[in-house]
């Protein structure tokens, strides 16, 4: 069996042909068929077995000012985007007016004026800030799906599932800010729209999702991540509540169902509610497959209060 020369560490797992050769790299080693080649002069000590691996392949190409753009930038930041991200999917990358393109397969070039895209380190890859990736992903994205990713954006919750720490604030005024700065682009009225919908303190997709389902039902927008105190002392945060009516509205993710401890805390919680007189009402993923069964539901339970 042949012994592959070992690589020198400072190449790390990816690196550029020309990277290689200037830290005395022979050809010969470089060509091996033990380093993918997920790139026109790139090479990688392992396969990419997934998108983000696949972008970090991309980073020793970059060149100086090049930046991850569109929905590769949303999903490195961690904020929601719709469907499966492909290891095949092609990657944005954004440069400035006037700057070349690159030009190698799997990678569309995107430019942007100055000033549009503030530039942003996220695990080591160059990536435009999420405000300018939302902006580049507007015209693909539904109504509701535009108002999940700024509800994401504007959150202040720690517990926001997948979201990038060290990201920047944003607050509504920062993104309608932008929005004058940028002026018209494809979606720029739907993000317009988003934002009047969006809501601050949200903390995770699925809560967005199952508040736009009852607006949507014509139902009353309830409020997000109400506190229910008694005599000062918190008692339960509700995803969704009617405070007045004393109606909450809990989705249950996969975290509920498969930590121990939170299904014991969630089952301890929905009986201190429910002594106090709460209607509780338990959300999964299957109402909102078909929401309709859960919207009557809660129709019915408000009515029960008036």
């Amino acid at each position: 069996m042949r012994h592959r020369i070992p690589l020198p560490e400072e190449l790390g797992r990816h690196f550029t042909v020309r990277q290689a050769e200037a830290v005395g790299v022979g050809r010969g080693r470089v060509a091996a068929r033990d380093l993918a080649r997920p790139f026109c002069g790139v090479r990688s000590t392992v396969p990419a077995e997934t998108p983000l691996q696949r972008v970090a392949a991309l980073v020793p190409r970059l060149r100086r000012g090049q930046l991850i753009g569109g929905e590769a930038a949303l999903r490195i930041w961690g904020y929601p985007h719709p469907g499966g991200w492909s290891v095949e999917a092609a990657i944005v990358v954004v440069v400035t007016t006037g700057s070349a393109r690159p030009r190698t397969r799997g990678v569309t070039g995107r430019r942007l004026a100055a000033g549009r895209a503030d530039p942003w380190r996220v695990g080591g890859i160059p990536v435009i800030d999420p405000v300018a990736a939302l902006f580049m992903c507007a015209a693909t994205l539904t109504q509701d799906q535009l108002v999940v990713a700024v509800d994401a954006l504007i959150t202040t919750a720690s517990n926001y599932p997948g979201l990038s720490p060290g990201r920047p604030p944003i607050s509504v005024d920062d993104i309608e800010h932008r929005l004058r700065f940028w002026g018209r682009f494809p979606g720029s009225g739907r993000v317009r729209e988003a934002l009047l919908r969006a809501r601050e303190g949200v903390e995770s997709p699925k809560e967005t999702e199952t508040r736009l389902h009852i607006v949507a039902e014509g139902l009353p927008e309830p409020a997000v991540q109400y506190e229910i105190r008694e005599n000062g002392i918190l008692i339960a945060r509700s995803d969704l509540a009617y405070p007045s009516l004393r109606i909450a509205i809990e989705y249950e993710g996969d975290g509920h169902r498969t930590s121990r401890d939170q299904w014991r805390r969630d089952i301890r919680r929905q009986r201190d509610l429910e002594d106090r007189g709460w209607i509780v009402i338990r959300v999964t993923q299957l109402d909102l497959d078909d929401p309709q069964p859960l919207m009557d539901r809660i129709r019915r339970a408000i009515a029960s209060r008036r």
